[in-house]
Protein backbone atom coordinates (compact mmCIF):
# COMPACT_ATOMS: atom_id res chain seq x y z
CA UNK A 1 0.00 0.00 0.00
CA UNK A 2 1.28 3.47 -0.88
CA UNK A 3 1.89 6.08 1.81
CA UNK A 4 -1.10 8.07 0.55
CA UNK A 5 -3.29 4.97 0.73
CA UNK A 6 -2.04 4.20 4.23
CA UNK A 7 -2.83 7.76 5.36
CA UNK A 8 -6.35 7.51 3.94
CA UNK A 9 -6.87 4.24 5.78
CA UNK A 10 -5.69 5.74 9.07
CA UNK A 11 -7.97 8.74 8.60
CA UNK A 12 -10.90 6.43 7.87
CA UNK A 13 -10.14 4.40 11.01
CA UNK A 14 -9.93 7.58 13.06
CA UNK A 15 -13.30 8.79 11.70
CA UNK A 16 -14.88 5.43 12.51
CA UNK A 17 -13.54 5.44 16.05
CA UNK A 18 -14.62 9.04 16.55
CA UNK A 19 -18.13 8.24 15.28
CA UNK A 20 -18.42 5.31 17.69
CA UNK A 21 -17.23 7.39 20.65
CA UNK A 22 -19.65 10.21 19.76
CA UNK A 23 -22.50 7.72 19.46
CA UNK A 24 -21.60 6.18 22.81
CA UNK A 25 -21.56 9.61 24.43
CA UNK A 26 -25.04 10.32 23.06
CA UNK A 27 -26.32 7.03 24.54
CA UNK A 28 -24.68 7.79 27.89
CA UNK A 29 -26.15 11.29 27.78
CA UNK A 30 -29.60 9.73 27.36
CA UNK A 31 -28.94 7.26 30.19
CA UNK A 32 -29.00 4.29 27.81
CA UNK A 33 -25.88 2.52 29.04
CA UNK A 34 -27.30 -0.93 28.17
CA UNK A 35 -27.96 -0.17 24.51
CA UNK A 36 -27.06 -3.09 22.17
CA UNK A 37 -23.86 -2.78 20.16
CA UNK A 38 -25.88 -3.04 16.94
CA UNK A 39 -27.88 0.03 17.90
CA UNK A 40 -24.70 1.94 18.72
CA UNK A 41 -23.10 1.06 15.38
CA UNK A 42 -26.27 2.07 13.55
CA UNK A 43 -26.24 5.43 15.32
CA UNK A 44 -22.57 5.84 14.36
CA UNK A 45 -23.35 4.71 10.79
CA UNK A 46 -20.62 2.05 10.83
CA UNK A 47 -20.67 -1.72 10.45
CA UNK A 48 -20.59 -4.23 13.29
CA UNK A 49 -17.22 -5.48 12.09
CA UNK A 50 -15.77 -1.99 12.38
CA UNK A 51 -16.80 -1.86 16.02
CA UNK A 52 -14.56 -4.80 16.96
CA UNK A 53 -11.64 -3.28 15.06
CA UNK A 54 -11.58 -0.59 17.75
CA UNK A 55 -13.22 -1.90 20.93
CA UNK A 56 -13.50 -5.24 22.70
CA UNK A 57 -16.97 -4.65 24.14
CA UNK A 58 -19.69 -2.10 24.76
CA UNK A 59 -18.23 -1.50 28.21
CA UNK A 60 -14.82 -0.80 26.67
CA UNK A 61 -16.37 1.75 24.30
CA UNK A 62 -18.35 3.47 27.07
CA UNK A 63 -15.24 3.65 29.26
CA UNK A 64 -13.34 5.37 26.46
CA UNK A 65 -16.29 7.67 25.78
CA UNK A 66 -16.30 8.87 29.39
CA UNK A 67 -12.50 9.16 29.52
CA UNK A 68 -12.43 11.28 26.37
CA UNK A 69 -15.20 13.50 27.75
CA UNK A 70 -13.20 13.94 30.95
CA UNK A 71 -10.03 14.70 28.96
CA UNK A 72 -11.86 17.36 26.98
CA UNK A 73 -13.37 18.82 30.13
CA UNK A 74 -10.08 18.85 32.00
CA UNK A 75 -8.18 20.42 29.12
CA UNK A 76 -10.76 23.21 28.96
CA UNK A 77 -10.45 23.90 32.70
CA UNK A 78 -6.64 23.95 32.47
CA UNK A 79 -6.82 26.47 29.65
CA UNK A 80 -9.27 28.72 31.46
CA UNK A 81 -7.46 28.78 34.82
CA UNK A 82 -3.84 28.95 33.70
CA UNK A 83 -3.54 32.69 34.42
CA UNK A 84 -4.38 32.38 38.15
CA UNK A 85 -1.77 32.23 40.91
CA UNK A 86 -4.22 32.06 43.83
CA UNK A 87 -5.40 28.44 44.29
CA UNK A 88 -8.59 29.69 45.99
CA UNK A 89 -9.46 31.66 42.88
CA UNK A 90 -8.47 28.74 40.62
CA UNK A 91 -10.77 26.39 42.53
CA UNK A 92 -13.63 28.88 42.40
CA UNK A 93 -13.23 29.65 38.71
CA UNK A 94 -13.20 25.94 37.84
CA UNK A 95 -16.34 25.35 39.89
CA UNK A 96 -18.14 28.37 38.40
CA UNK A 97 -17.21 27.37 34.86
CA UNK A 98 -18.33 23.80 35.53
CA UNK A 99 -21.78 25.00 36.53
CA UNK A 100 -22.09 27.04 33.36
CA UNK A 101 -20.91 24.15 31.16
CA UNK A 102 -24.12 22.28 31.99
CA UNK A 103 -25.92 24.75 29.72
CA UNK A 104 -23.09 25.46 27.27
CA UNK A 105 -22.48 21.78 26.52
CA UNK A 106 -25.50 19.78 27.78
CA UNK A 107 -24.41 16.58 26.00
CA UNK A 108 -21.01 16.53 27.70
CA UNK A 109 -22.69 17.52 30.95
CA UNK A 110 -25.10 14.58 30.83
CA UNK A 111 -22.31 12.17 29.89
CA UNK A 112 -20.43 13.18 33.02
CA UNK A 113 -23.48 13.30 35.30
CA UNK A 114 -24.67 9.89 34.13
CA UNK A 115 -21.19 8.57 34.93
CA UNK A 116 -20.81 10.51 38.19
CA UNK A 117 -19.06 7.66 40.00
CA UNK A 118 -16.36 7.68 37.31
CA UNK A 119 -16.29 11.46 37.44
CA UNK A 120 -15.61 11.56 41.18
CA UNK A 121 -12.98 8.80 41.18
CA UNK A 122 -11.24 9.67 37.92
CA UNK A 123 -7.77 11.17 37.62
CA UNK A 124 -9.12 13.33 34.79
CA UNK A 125 -11.64 16.16 34.65
CA UNK A 126 -12.78 18.31 37.57
CA UNK A 127 -12.05 16.04 40.56
CA UNK A 128 -8.22 15.93 40.46
CA UNK A 129 -8.05 19.63 39.68
CA UNK A 130 -10.34 20.48 42.56
CA UNK A 131 -8.26 18.29 44.89
CA UNK A 132 -5.06 19.95 43.69
CA UNK A 133 -6.44 23.47 44.16
CA UNK A 134 -8.00 22.74 47.55
CA UNK A 135 -4.75 21.20 48.82
CA UNK A 136 -2.73 24.14 47.47
CA UNK A 137 -5.12 26.66 49.02
CA UNK A 138 -4.88 24.86 52.37
CA UNK A 139 -1.09 24.81 52.21
CA UNK A 140 -1.06 28.53 51.39
CA UNK A 141 -3.34 29.30 54.32
CA UNK A 142 -6.21 30.34 52.07
CA UNK A 143 -8.53 27.44 53.00
CA UNK A 144 -9.16 25.68 56.29
CA UNK A 145 -9.22 21.96 55.50
CA UNK A 146 -9.14 19.32 58.21
CA UNK A 147 -9.76 16.34 55.93
CA UNK A 148 -9.07 16.63 52.20
CA UNK A 149 -11.03 13.49 51.34
CA UNK A 150 -14.11 14.75 53.15
CA UNK A 151 -13.72 18.16 51.53
CA UNK A 152 -13.62 16.51 48.12
CA UNK A 153 -16.73 14.46 48.96
CA UNK A 154 -18.65 17.65 49.72
CA UNK A 155 -17.36 19.49 46.63
CA UNK A 156 -18.06 16.55 44.32
CA UNK A 157 -21.53 16.08 45.75
CA UNK A 158 -22.24 19.79 45.33
CA UNK A 159 -21.04 19.75 41.72
CA UNK A 160 -23.09 16.68 40.76
CA UNK A 161 -26.25 17.84 42.52
CA UNK A 162 -25.91 21.32 41.00
CA UNK A 163 -25.66 19.85 37.50
CA UNK A 164 -28.70 17.65 38.02
CA UNK A 165 -30.62 20.59 39.47
CA UNK A 166 -29.86 22.79 36.45
CA UNK A 167 -31.00 20.10 34.03
CA UNK A 168 -34.20 19.55 35.99
CA UNK A 169 -34.91 23.28 36.31
CA UNK A 170 -34.15 24.94 32.95
CA UNK A 171 -35.91 28.08 34.16
CA UNK A 172 -33.23 28.70 36.79
CA UNK A 173 -30.29 30.93 35.91
CA UNK A 174 -27.18 28.74 35.84
CA UNK A 175 -24.76 31.57 36.67
CA UNK A 176 -26.68 32.73 39.73
CA UNK A 177 -27.19 29.19 41.05
CA UNK A 178 -23.57 28.19 40.46
CA UNK A 179 -22.06 31.29 42.01
CA UNK A 180 -24.19 30.97 45.13
CA UNK A 181 -23.05 27.37 45.61
CA UNK A 182 -19.46 28.50 45.03
CA UNK A 183 -19.84 31.13 47.74
CA UNK A 184 -21.19 28.53 50.16
CA UNK A 185 -18.23 26.27 49.48
CA UNK A 186 -15.78 29.12 50.04
CA UNK A 187 -17.49 29.91 53.34
CA UNK A 188 -17.13 26.25 54.28
CA UNK A 189 -13.40 26.58 53.60
CA UNK A 190 -13.15 29.44 56.07
CA UNK A 191 -13.37 32.53 53.89
CA UNK A 192 -15.41 35.49 55.09
CA UNK A 193 -18.76 36.21 53.45
CA UNK A 194 -17.28 39.32 51.88
CA UNK A 195 -14.26 37.60 50.36
CA UNK A 196 -16.34 34.62 49.22
CA UNK A 197 -18.66 36.94 47.35
CA UNK A 198 -15.78 38.95 45.88
CA UNK A 199 -14.07 35.84 44.51
CA UNK A 200 -17.34 34.38 43.20
CA UNK A 201 -18.11 37.69 41.47
CA UNK A 202 -14.81 37.95 39.58
CA UNK A 203 -15.12 38.11 35.76
CA UNK A 204 -14.83 34.82 33.93
CA UNK A 205 -12.95 34.22 30.66
CA UNK A 206 -14.49 33.93 27.22
CA UNK A 207 -15.74 30.45 26.32
CA UNK A 208 -16.75 29.61 22.74
CA UNK A 209 -17.35 33.25 21.94
CA UNK A 210 -19.40 33.91 25.09
CA UNK A 211 -18.25 35.91 28.09
CA UNK A 212 -19.27 34.06 31.23
CA UNK A 213 -19.72 36.99 33.59
CA UNK A 214 -20.58 37.13 37.25
CA UNK A 215 -24.10 36.41 38.34
CA UNK A 216 -26.41 39.16 39.45
CA UNK A 217 -27.47 38.46 43.00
Amino acid sequence: MTEAGSNRLERRKARTRSALVAAAQSFISAGRVNAPILEITQAADVGMGSFYNHFDSREDLFRVAVEEALDRYGATLDLLTRDLDDPAQAFTRSFRLSGRFHRLDPTLSKVLLNSWQTLVASDKGLAPRARRDIAAAAQAGRFEVRDLDMAMTIVAGSAVCLGQFLHEHPERDDATATDRVAQDLLRMFGLSAREAREIADLPLPVVEGLVLGAAVA
